[in-house]
């Protein structure tokens, strides 16, 4: 008699080896015996029938069928070990035995449990359902050792990206009647293991803190609970050497390598240490500029002439990228088809600069035969097709391809967007394929917040950028605070009428009892607005703005504006004669110039802004209303010190009627040193000596931006600025009935300069400004210190 058994439950996989391995010796041993001399053969089975006995769920016939065992034919012992294994092999059984019984063969199974429930214990930094989402071992359905092992993994590769390199998983089962089974994963998660330093060898043009910012992976922080950056995940390595190689070739070290990027655990097991080995290499200028072409039609000159590409300046491959774009949309113009631009560059190594021929040849006449989008479960395929600039039917060019898939990734409705081209129904025809995984794309905020001017405030805000699957941007959001409240609503279209047109609509209101100001504020807009491109760095934006404004609650002081028995004058009188509520209709523009659109300069960006608003369309305060801004900003030292310079400036004209203090402007987060409203024109005949705001103001803001040699894991830089700026101009000065001497509104200036500590948190970018006034009025209320969220440019 033959006999083996199996137990493995896949955590008892030695009991079920040692069981394998004593079959095998005793099927040898029968052999053997069988081949003794005095016997002629070797031992051999028939089976008239075959038993099969312990199977619920999978059907007898196919357990035969798995043995392969025919009725009535001879069987060795060898082939009795052979249906042994092909049974256990099918993964359905805990337990196999295969019993020759004269011409019977027995085979007994045990079948492996259902899975009752599943659960997680010992986990505290992963949610239950992000684990359940990475395993597939499921209730109700087979136990499978194999699986649970992989399930196990599965789990300990979810912590590994999260930094617990220690963390391990074991499953454990607990037997229920009716074989079935709790399956249990027990964690121990151990300690989050992060990047304690990330390093750089054989770099010598930038310093490891720049290197370090412009990478993904970060080093550990002050806040290393909250920042996720901070721990080793091995994906992000390989992306951060891209990163690092984009970086040096913007700035033309065409020559970098990453040539290696090791991660190494420290001895106590509780901290990575990364390290990046590059090679620089030499930087590189542009030289020489030509542009050759092979096409009768083309003519090299004029092209040429549409370049807008300067020697001398330092090589980037997006300049090249481009310029070529430039190239293609002339022939475009022109009606030129399948027109080829191939960059050849030479080196020039003495000059270590690059000469440029711009080769213009005939493409291979091929054409987009059909794009093809998939994974946009709730995004609408009309949403990424306009992000092409070719549809079915156009000529086929590989730049426009990738072009399309940098603007769909730029959306950032997905988490990949892989865009391919393939040959389609025939040589000359291309079909584009667009894979993607979407993303979330809305949020709900609630948050609370101080402000120096507004004292503790709380608000509500709703955000979504792809509204109903369209593209379009949605967001609303509630705010309070001590001294006012306010809504805000915003929706932008980006394809109007599916033109290359943004329309927007915006509504505000907001209700203020300010505490600089006696007196109480509602203002309200709506506004539409239609936004638009002029060129690849500049866009115009049309609008109309019907506005409300209401000013209230005037301290009066005496009524009849004389002093009352403890002097109290009360609020101006200019501000008791613009008491009240009051309607405008306007209709303005935008002009917007940013460099930072094409972005060919990573270390320098300008941005340029020029607007107008006609109001008064009813006849009644006509008036034209201008705002211009400028803002440039450069690294200099290495990229180690940033320079930031702001001018900004606007003017209020009155054609008829006058100008109310909820129209002038004021200086309120536009110069450090001040108090809101601590600057201006004021009324200093009265008790409340009100700041009454002016018709005209301008200001510039000089600032530097530098480490202060802190580790960078604190997120703490630091800074210096000088500001200076003034606001002037009313259009009634008068003093009122009382003959007081009329308000000084002309043109004062102030500055200021300052420390700033910058701070990056998790909560926001922090700004702390520490300002002394060099020039001020008398009257001018100052403020030495403030908080604000910084804005970057």
């Amino acid at each position: 008699m033959f006999r083996a058994r199996e137990t493995g439950r896949g955590l008892g996989a030695a009991k079920a080896l040692v069981q394998r391995f004593a079959f095998l010796i005793f099927a040898a041993f029968a052999v053997g015996y069988a081949a003794a001399p005095g016997q002629a053969v070797a031992q051999s089975f028939s089976f008239s029938r075959v038993e099969v006995n312990g199977n619920q769920r999978v059907d007898a016939a196919t357990i035969v069928s798995y043995a392969g065992i025919a009725r009535g034919e001879p069987v060795s012992a060898a082939q009795l070990n052979d249906a042994y294994q092909n049974i256990l092999a099918s993964g359905l059984f805990e337990s196999v035995e295969v019993v020759p019984r004269g011409g019977t063969l027995v085979i007994n199974v045990r079948e492996h449990p259902t899975i009752n429930r599943i659960a997680f214990e010992g986990n505290r930094r992963v949610k239950d359902e992000d684990m359940a989402g990475v395993i597939r071992s499921q209730s109700r359905r087979v136990f499978q050792p194999s699986q649970v092992e992989s399930d196990a993994a599965a789990i300990t590769e979810l912590y590994r990206v999260q930094g617990r390199v220690a963390a391990t998983v074991t499953p454990k089962i607990i037997r229920r009647q009716g074989n079935r089974v709790d399956l249990v994963f027990e964690v121990t998660e151990g300690q989050t293991v992060e990047n304690e330093r990330i390093s750089f060898v054989g770099n010598r043009r930038f310093s490891d803190r720049r290197l370090r910012g412009a990478l993904e992976t970060k080093q550990a922080g002050l806040f290393r609970q909250l920042i996720q950056r901070d721990t080793l995940i091995e994906e992000r390595i390989d992306f951060d050497k891209q990163v690092l190689r984009d970086f040096y070739l913007s700035r033309g070290y065409i020559d970098f390598r990453v040539q290696s990027a090791t991660a190494e655990i420290t001895r106590n097991r509780d901290a990575f240490l990364v390290t990046f080995n590059v090679q620089e290499g030499q930087q590189f200028r542009i030289g020489r500029v030509t542009v050759t072409s092979s096409m009768p039609e083309v003519n090299a000159a004029e092209f040429r002439n549409a370049l807008r590409i300067r020697s001398g300046r330092v090589y980037n491959p997006q300049i090249v990228e481009t310029n070529i774009s430039r190239m293609e949309r002339l022939a475009a113009r022109k009606g030129i088809n399948f027109m080829r631009v191939e960059p050849q560059i030479s080196r020039n190594e003495r000059n270590q600069t690059l000469d440029i021929n711009f080769a213009i040849s005939k493409g291979p006449r091929i054409f987009v035969e059909r794009i093809d989008i998939e994974g946009n479960a709730s995004t609408l395929d009309r949403v990424v097709r306009r992000q092409f600039r070719v549809v079915e039917g156009d000529p086929f060019n590989p730049r426009e391809i990738r072009e399309a898939a940098e603007r769909i990734r730029a959306l950032g409705f997905f988490e990949t967007a892989d865009v391919n081209a393939r040959e389609g129904s025939a040589p000359d025809q291309v079909v584009v394929d667009v894979d993607l995984v979407e993303a979330p794309t809305g949020s709900l905020g609630f948050g609370a917040s101080y402000g120096s001017d507004d004292g503790l405030g709380f608000n509500v805000s709703f955000s979504e950028r792809n509204f109903l699957g369209r593209g379009q941007a949605l967001s609303f959001s509630f705010d309070t605070t001590s001294a006012a409240n306010g809504l805000s609503f915003s929706f932008r279209e980006p394809a109007f009428l599916g033109r290359e047109v943004t329309f927007g609509l915006d509504a505000n209101y907001r209700a203020s009892e300010s505490e600089f100001s006696r007196y109480d504020t509602a203002t309200g807009l709506i506004r539409p607005l239609f936004e638009f491109p002029l060129t690849d760095r500049s866009r115009l934006q049309l609008r109309g703005t019907l506005a409300y404004r209401e000013l209230s609650g005037i301290d009066l002081g005496d009524p009849e504006g004389n002093p009352g028995p403890a002097g109290d004058t009360g609020s101006s009188f200019i501000l008791r004669q613009e008491e009240g509520q009051r309607w405008d209709a306007s209709l303005g523009y935008t002009y917007i110039y940013d460099s930072r659109i094409v972005g060919l300069n990573p270390n320098a960006a300008v941005r340029f802004t020029f607007g107008q608003d006609f109001g008064g369309l009813d006849g009644e305060n006509q008036y034209i209303r201008s705002v211009a801004s400028m803002t440039a900003q450069t690294k200099i030292w290495n990229e180690e010190v940033t320079l930031r310079a702001e001018l900004e400036g606007g003017a209020l004209h009155y054609t008829s009627g006058g100008s109310t203090v909820l129209d002038r402007f004021s200086l309120n987060g536009k110069i450090r040193g001040f108090e809101a409203n601590g600057v201006g024109p004021r009324d200093l005949n009265v008790t409340n000596e009100d700041a009454l705001g002016g018709n005209y103001f301008f200001v510039a803001r000089l600032e530097a931006e530098f480490p202060l040699g802190l580790p960078e894991e604190y997120g703490i830089s630091g800074g210096v600025f000088y500001d200076i700026g003034s606001v002037w101009g009313l259009d009634d000065v008068g003093g009122g009935p009382t003959g007081a001497n009329p308000v000084d509104d002309d043109l004062h200036w102030r500055s200021s300069v300052g420390l700033s500590v910058f701070w990056d948190t998790p909560i926001g970018p922090l700004r702390f400004n520490f300002s002394e006034v060099i020039m001020k009025q008398d009257y001018d209320k100052e403020r030495n210190f403030d908080i604000s969220i910084r804005t970057d440019f």
